[in-house]
């Protein structure tokens, strides 16, 4: 961030190189001595969880903020869902046969950034997982369109590197689910859900459950491929149990094109295109 003002206390990346001139005593070389900020090992410490959690939320925060990016499309789905062409790598019949929504993000993203340019890239950024998939199918509709756009990589075993389509200055990873799933939202002026497991369920229901307590803005949540959905999730045995109240059913969308989504999004009360 750009601070015109002048510096009344040292820079703290200065203090850092000043440190490497010390000499070389037995004090001087204790890890007691290091800046706290410059060490790693005190950085990682249990009870520095707080302060780690806090940097997760100010970096990606800070960093968008300076690229000036001000809303965002919101891409969830399987990572695991191969590109069309590349049906022989899915793992089942079923995903073999979802590679037609791999088009349909790709297309949804490609349409979205298209509007997303005229005002400078700034509005309806698409915004994915940054993985494989269905993500790269929206990072990869984005760069189509000569757009940018967001990627919230996170550490895992699996899945975790960076698709090749994301945009190097507004990709970021993250160790912590949760503040990951905060910056999905914070500027989220749609929610684009196309098939996928136990992360894009948990990020569907994060967002059903946060518009439903009213402590999020109601945005258009759009679910591709209405077949796949229904089939996974009873929604009507939800609002007759009475576990769900009835009008909840009307927080998302079926959708099955990239071309209903977008149509939905620009007529959505209240949501500019």
């Amino acid at each position: 961030m750009t601070d015109d003002r002048s510096r009344v206390f040292p820079d703290a990346l200065q203090d850092i190189e000043t440190a490497r001139e010390i000499p070389v005593t037995p004090q001087t070389q204790s890890p007691a001595y290091r800046l706290a900020f410059a060490d790693d090992a005190f950085l990682l410490r249990d009870e520095l969880r707080p302060v780690r959690l806090q940097l997760e939320l100010m970096k990606p925060e800070l960093l968008m903020q300076e690229y000036g990016i001000k809303s965002t499309i919101v891409l969830f789905g399987s990572a695991r869902i191969p590109e069309p062409g590349q049906e022989h790598t899915a793992g089942t019949e079923t995903l073999a046969e979802l590679t037609r929504y791999y088009a349909e993000a790709r297309e949804f993203a490609r349409l979205m950034t298209l509007k997303s340019k005229k005002n400078g890239n700034r509005e309806n950024v698409i915004v994915t997982g940054g993985g494989p998939g269905i993500m790269e199918a929206g990072n990869r509709g984005a760069a189509d369109a000569g757009g940018v756009s967001i990627g919230l990589n996170i550490v895992l075993p699996h899945e975790q590197r960076p698709n090749g389509w994301v945009t190097p200055e507004l990709c970021f990873n993250f160790h912590y689910f949760g503040i990951r799933k905060m910056h999905f939202l914070m500027r989220a002026n749609a929610v684009a859900m196309f098939p996928g497991g136990f992360g894009t369920l948990d990020e569907l229901f994060e967002a059903l459950t946060l518009i439903q307590t009213k402590r999020m803005c109601p945005v258009p949540i759009l679910l591709f491929g209405r077949a796949f959905w229904e089939n996974i999730i009873n929604w009507q045995a939800l609002a007759e149990a009475g576990t769900i109240a009835h009008e909840d059913l009307e927080l998302f969308r079926y959708v099955e094109t990239a071309q209903e989504a977008v149509e939905i999004i620009g007529t959505w009360p209240g949501k500019a295109a």
